[in-house]
Formats: C-alpha cells, sequence, structure tokens
C-alpha cells in the first residue's frame, strides 16, 4: 500500500518537473513570472500612489459594469465600463479630454477590463493609467468607499 502512495507522488512529481521545464524552455509557455493582463505600454500603479492621486485630484474611472458601480465604487470616481465603453465613452469625452491623470481600475487581479479601457483611451490620445489589484487593493488600505449612482 505504501509503495502505490509514492508512486502517486513520484508521478505528479516528475509529471510537474517536465511541464515546468517544457513551459520555461519551449518559448510557447505561460508567462509564470508577471502578470499576463500586464501588456507592454502599460502603466500600473499602486494604491498608495493612486490614493496620492485622488487626493491631488486626479480623475478616477471604474471599468466594471454600471450595477457594480452602484455597489460600491472609489469617491469622485465616473463609471466607464469596458462593456459599453463607446456609449459611456461619447458622454464623458469632454471631461476625460480636461484630465491629466487619470487612474482607472476594476475588480482585481484577473479583471482585464481596467486594462482594455485604459488601451483604449490611449488609443484617442487619453494617457490614463491602471490601479494594481484594483478596488480589492483599495479596500485592503483602508481607503473610503462610496455607494450609489453618484460619483
Amino acid at each position: 500500500m505504501d509503495l502505490r502512495w509514492w508512486r502517486v507522488v513520484l508521478i505528479a512529481a516528475v509529471g510537474s518537473a517536465l511541464g515546468l521545464s517544457w513551459n520555461l524552455l519551449s518559448g510557447r509557455g505561460f508567462a509564470l513570472d508577471r502578470n499576463v493582463l500586464i501588456q507592454e505600454g502599460d502603466q500600473i500603479v499602486e494604491a498608495s500612489e493612486a490614493k496620492r492621486r485622488l487626493d491631488a485630484g486626479a480623475l478616477f474611472l471604474d471599468a466594471r459594469p454600471d450595477a457594480f458601480y452602484g455597489m460600491s465604487h472609489i469617491p469622485g470616481a465616473l463609471s466607464l465600463p469596458e462593456d459599453d465603453f463607446d456609449r459611456a465613452y461619447a458622454r464623458l469625452e469632454p471631461t476625460l479630454r480636461k484630465n491629466l491623470d487619470i487612474v482607472v481600475y476594476c475588480s482585481g487581479f484577473g479583471c482585464e477590463a481596467s486594462h482594455i479601457v485604459a488601451r483604449k483611451l490611449k488609443e484617442r490620445g487619453i494617457p490614463a493609467v491602471v490601479l494594481h489589484d484594483g478596488l480589492p487593493a483599495w479596500q485592503e488600505h483602508g481607503y473610503p468607499l462610496r455607494e450609489g449612482p453618484q460619483p
């Protein structure tokens, strides 16, 4: 019985080692040393830097769907949902063009919406940075949140 358990452990260890080796050496593996959502040209800020920017008057954009914005958002943030970008952008464009410091956030690790919105803004000549790990990072630092549809 003991022999079978060691075989399972040995097979799992050898399989893991072979898989990680292939991932590293093949040139086609997954990037295990960085967040795959971050692409070249993306600018990322940590929560403490984002808070400093908010206090200095930066415009915050919530890239989550409108329903999530209503549940909670960073005070003063405007809703620019990635899934309805064109309509929301048309409504907000004059405000966006007046602001030189824009921070975009979404639901945190694994959420690509803030990256997509920041890239779309950049394509339109509006620079924006992404809050690393989004709203959860903001909450973990104990920074304020607001509920409801108003910024």
